[in-house]
């Protein structure tokens, strides 16, 4: 495996940031450093060969002018360290000189350069006419190979002695560059759910910006939801001590009953006492599983008439039980008799296509069941209430109004807090919780809820959708 490979499967076998950069860069500066020696070993050679046969040439060129070499010349030029033989021919092809050395050198002329094999070796060889003379300077190629190899490596080196600094720079700047997500990840250790402040963010990079600030509004909600959680916990015990003390004592009173019409008013009392009791626990659990059930579904197109049915079901025992009258209305279906329009009111069969919201089933059956309930125990003992579901210009629309007492304008928006009951039918006993859902599950779907006067006389509550894609 080449060493690129390995560099390319270390890399991959690596999970931290400064790892992978640092292979990251030290591979791109192995690959750029064997490029750029490359370049420059061949770019070398060519110029060292050039430069030889440039050598060859005025060597020859400087003999042209010489009849015969002069013996101090041949001595010189028969010299066993100079890597040139020197060859002149007469016109009539008479060898006038030749330095013969312990190897054969080329037996012919050839006029400019050419390389020529001889005694087992390859000449690079360059010849000139000059007057009545040939003459012709050789160069074994592989003495030129050499020192042309030689050269172009000495060029090279100090690139290759530079290249082990540049990685070490390489690294401390990776290591400097990479400070201040360390320090950002021991920001991030240190937080807890008692320590959620924002995270600081000067010093850090451009890049780094926007996931500080996502982190910070990670914070910034989860404390908030962490408060609204211990505010929630504070008052649901605060609204359960109430019932579980009257429990408490409707109990003794039900042991110290002296007679049988005394037990069983104190039964009754006990009963209505744990009906409430019981209400209040599942719309605090509602409450508390709304959110979760919500993040573990994905939104998805509901039926609204489907759910305002099955909620009108579900009251329609309580509604006959308190004599109220109990209708529905949905925009673009016709009209049929239901032999339980007495206990449940008209109801519609759909024929047209249904009116649909984007949102979680759960969340949707919760906002459903809390307003048709709410307005069913608020109503007067054979009061009426009435539920449309339109089609509204912006999107779908739940209406429900009933014929109770209604609620001031002044305390429309303060009855949507926890535990905030109205005065009605109920007085105190409401739990003071379903509008605080039907508001929690109404912002989580997009949804707007309205309060207003109702043309039976008590509340209107209306509730608009966007326009489901």
């Amino acid at each position: 495996m080449s060493l690129l490979g390995r560099l390319r499967q270390a890399r991959g076998g690596v999970r931290t940031l400064r790892a992978r950069l640092l292979l990251s860069m030290l591979a791109v500066l192995i690959v750029a450093a064997g490029a750029m020696g490359a370049s420059v070993y061949w770019s070398m050679l060519r110029q060292t060969e050039a430069l030889f046969d440039y050598q060859l040439r005025q060597m020859a060129l400087s003999l042209r002018d010489q009849g015969e070499i002069a013996q101090e010349d041949a001595r010189a030029l028969a010299d066993g360290q100079l890597d040139y033989v020197v060859q002149i021919w007469s016109e009539d092809g008479r060898e006038v000189y030749s330095a013969r050395r312990e190897v054969e050198p080329p037996n012919r002329a050839v006029i400019g350069y050419a390389d020529i094999t001889a005694g087992g070796l390859v000449w690079r060889t360059f010849g000139v006419i000059a007057r009545d003379r040939v003459i012709q300077v050789a160069q074994p190629q592989r003495i030129r190979h050499q020192r042309a190899a030689s050269a172009a490596l000495r060029s090279v080196a100090p690139l290759l002695a530079v290249a082990p600094a540049l990685a070490l720079v390489i690294g401390w700047l990776v290591t400097r560059s990479l400070t201040p997500l360390q320090r950002l990840a021991g920001e991030v250790r240190a937080r807890d759910s008692q320590s959620l402040q924002a995270l600081p963010d000067d010093g850090l990079p451009d890049e780094v910006q926007p996931l500080v600030q996502a982190l910070n509004a990670l914070l910034e909600r989860l404390g908030g939801a962490l408060d609204a959680q211990r505010h929630f916990v504070a008052d649901a015990a605060h609204e359960l001590r109430s019932p579980l003390t009257a429990l408490k004592l409707q109990v003794q009173l039900l042991r110290r009953a002296p007679d049988e019409a005394a037990r069983d008013a104190a039964a009754q009392a006990l009963t209505a006492g744990v009906d409430r009791a019981t209400r209040l626990v599942e719309q605090l659990l509602a409450l508390a599983r709304s959110d979760a059930v919500a993040a573990r579904e994905a939104p998805q197109a509901l039926p609204l008439a489907e759910r305002v049915r099955q909620a009108m079901a579900d009251a329609g025992p309580l509604a006959a039980q308190r004599g109220s009258t109990l209708t529905l209305e949905v925009q673009g279906e016709v009209d049929v008799d239901d032999d339980h329009a007495a206990d449940h009111g008209d109801v519609h069969d759909a024929t047209t296509t249904p009116i649909t919201v984007r949102g979680d089933a759960a969340g949707l059956a919760a906002l459903c069941r809390n307003l048709i309930d709410n307005a069913v125990r608020y109503t007067p003992a054979g009061g009426r209430v009435a539920v449309q579901v339109l089609r509204g210009a912006a999107g779908p629309e739940l209406i429900v109004d009933d014929s109770g007492p209604g609620i001031p304008e002044a305390d429309r928006e303060r009855v949507f807090d926890r535990f905030v009951r109205r005065d009605g039918a109920e007085g105190q006993t409401g739990s003071g919780l379903g509008l605080a859902i039907v508001r929690q599950v109404a912002v989580r779907q997009g949804a707007q809820v309205e309060l207003g006067d109702a043309p039976l006389g008590g509340l209107r509550v209306r509730v608009r959708w966007p326009e489901p894609a």
